[in-house]
């Protein structure tokens, strides 16, 4: 979802569990469970992602020591969740928010550590494959209702799933869709969607047995990691209330939507019907949950920090501390101590968009303009996160590292150097409509950011966009931005999520996430041979081989930075964690003390 956007998967730090996310995800299939092997790389942040067993999806989630029921914790963020729809989450910030009413057939237990297992949610186990990895097979536990009491079926699986053809859908993930058609970036080709009636030959369905079987035209070793996600949670078809959904979702986990005011506010209460024997993963203890949308960064933070009233059960989910009050944050012990930090799994960039800037020569002499550690130090300095050079972060497995433009010698960019390249391609003065999501970080970057454009020979024209809608139009392939700020997170821990959502033609589309419309044979088929390594070394060779070469050869990013993200919660709050697949806080572990 991306850092950008799109879930995160992001791995904890050895600090206390804390980051910055975009999208979320992948196993490439290794994960080994009890043997030791494991879906998720562990030299950065000492993460692994293990496979669970039947007896690990059972629920309840294992408490959180010392909580307690009832009361209410208070969320602030600047913005509103963009979408609620299930079908359209493909964000960290809507995905973390999401745990509270969606449900999936798999998802992650996160112990006190931040160490993840694969569990079933809503299924049994983590499902049985067959055929070469080409058939899947879950069966649904007992007991699993909706927020009426009505039961939850294989049929409502089904329809959650095949309502992402509707045209309505365009922002979530597309994974299970192009494995089901084999069709790629034409997977709607093959299917117009259930609401005429028709449904899926790859899904079938046994609601007696209450097993669901998804047929893949390709071999997919780490499906299951797929069906983790938010974009394949299911809907009840006669609660389907299409578009409308987007504002009130029908529940089937701890709480359900009481109230909104689209940017202001968002209540939670429990949802009665809710069973935590059926849950592995989630504690929900507070009896509601209450969202504040609207103050900034700042202002939420001099709240936290000065700790009054309401604000002592006050947690930010995906609001991090801002870089302005670090230091007052980390040398004062009492706030200190009621905070939490890590680092992401994704990488945060500046996507090029190659049908506009087709010279690869100037794309070559951004990357060597861009302004990277002017750019981290608003953003609070080295405890901000890495430099980054290389498309995979330093947690996937198999990722080497580089630096093709030597920004690490010169991380604040070399003008000189970037304008030769400029005036040697008969480029000088190129215009380069930069567009970012305006927020008051970003607003500061944007200075930086033109004054090494205009030093480097380059004409720039900044487009700031709402932020709360800035991936929708980010993500639109008729766009006028030549360069757009971005981020991704692997929607499971290998770098096949990193790679493919973001460079294979496949995934050019209105809501996909190759922004920079990236579409080169080589890399497409290097996809497509990498995707089905089950060996995780092999694997990674071969990924980190390609990761080198799209940056040599073809220049689709400016790479910025690996982030860590830090943030707060009032004193009456405990149980809050770094979340290490959304790089947010954990929300339904929270609980209010007395």
């Amino acid at each position: 979802m991306s850092l950008s956007r799109r879930n995160f998967v992001v791995a904890t730090s050895v600090a206390a569990g804390g980051s910055m996310v975009l999208s979320a995800c992948s196993s490439g299939g290794s994960g080994g469970g009890k043997s030791g092997n494991h879906g998720g790389a562990t030299e950065y942040t000492g993460a692994e992602v293990e496979i669970g067993t039947a007896e690990d999806s059972k629920g309840p989630a294992p408490e959180v020591p010392g909580a307690q029921k009832g009361g209410t914790i208070y969320a602030v963020a600047e913005d509103d969740v963009s979408h609620m729809d299930p079908q359209r989450i493909y964000f960290a910030y809507n995905s973390s928010v999401a745990h509270l009413f969606a449900r999936a057939l798999t998802g992650y237990y996160i112990d006190a550590k931040g160490k993840m297992t694969l569990v079933g949610d809503l299924a049994t186990d983590t499902g049985k494959a067959s055929d070469g990895n080409k058939t899947w097979t879950f069966t649904l536990k007992d007991g699993l209702k909706w927020q009426d009491g009505s039961e939850l079926t294989v049929e409502d699986v089904r329809h959650g799933i095949e309502r992402s053809w509707a045209p309505f859908i365009t922002e979530g993930a597309s994974y299970v869709q192009m494995a089901l058609t084999g069709k790629g970036s034409k997977w709607r080709e093959a299917y117009k969607g259930p609401y005429g009636g028709d449904h899926l030959d790859s899904i079938v369905t046994d609601k007696k047995k209450k097993t669901i079987t998804f047929k893949l035209k390709e071999a997919r070793p780490d499906f299951n990691f797929t069906l983790a996600m938010t974009s394949y949670s299911p809907v009840p078809e006669k609660h389907d209330t299409k578009e409308k959904y987007d504002k009130k979702p029908f529940s089937c986990g701890p709480y359900i939507v009481k109230h909104r005011s689209i940017d202001k506010s968002l209540t939670f209460t429990r949802n009665k019907h809710w069973d935590p024997k059926t849950d592995p993963i989630r504690n929900a203890y507070p009896d509601n949950f209450e969202f504040e949308f609207g103050p900034t960064g700042l202002a939420s933070c001099d709240r936290f920090i000065a700790d009054q009233g309401k604000d002592q059960q006050m947690i930010a989910v995906y609001e991090q501390i801002p870089a302005e009050r670090m230091q007052k944050v980390l040398t004062n012990p009492d706030v200190k101590k009621r905070s939490f930090n890590g680092l992401s799994s994704g990488t945060y960039y500046y996507a090029i968009n190659t049908k506009r800037i087709t010279d690869v020569e100037v794309r070559k002499a951004l990357n060597i303009a861009w302004p990277l550690e002017q750019i981290r130090r608003i953003y609070g300095g080295e405890s901000a996160g890495d430099l980054a050079t290389t498309i995979l972060s330093p947690d996937i497995i198999g990722r080497e590292k580089f630096d093709v433009f030597g920004k690490l010698k010169k991380p604040a960019g070399d003008p000189e150097r970037a304008k030769a390249i400029l005036k040697k391609a008969g480029k000088l003065g190129q215009k380069i409509v930069y567009a970012f999501p305006q927020r008051p970080t970003y607003d500061k970057t944007k200075v930086v950011i033109e004054n090494a454009l205009k030093a480097a020979g380059f004409d720039p024209v900044i487009k700031p966009l709402n932020s709360t809608d800035y991936y929708d139009q980010a993500q639109r392939i008729d766009n006028k931005f030549d360069v757009m700020w971005f981020g991704w997170s692997p929607d499971w821990p290998t770098a096949y999520t990193l790679i493919q959502p973001l460079f294979d033609g496949d995934a050019i589309g209105d809501g996909q996430n190759n922004i920079s419309q990236t579409d080169v044979d080589w890399i497409n088929e290097a996809i497509k041979k990498n995707a089905v390594i089950t060996d995780q070394k092999e694997a990674g060779k071969a990924w980190a081989e390609l990761d080198k070469r799209i940056m040599e050869e073809v220049v689709p990013i400016i790479p910025e930075t690996y982030q860590r993200r830090f943030y707060l919660h009032g004193s009456k709050v405990g149980g809050a964690q770094y979340d290490p697949q959304f790089a947010a806080t954990l929300i339904y572990k929270t609980y209010v003390k007395a």
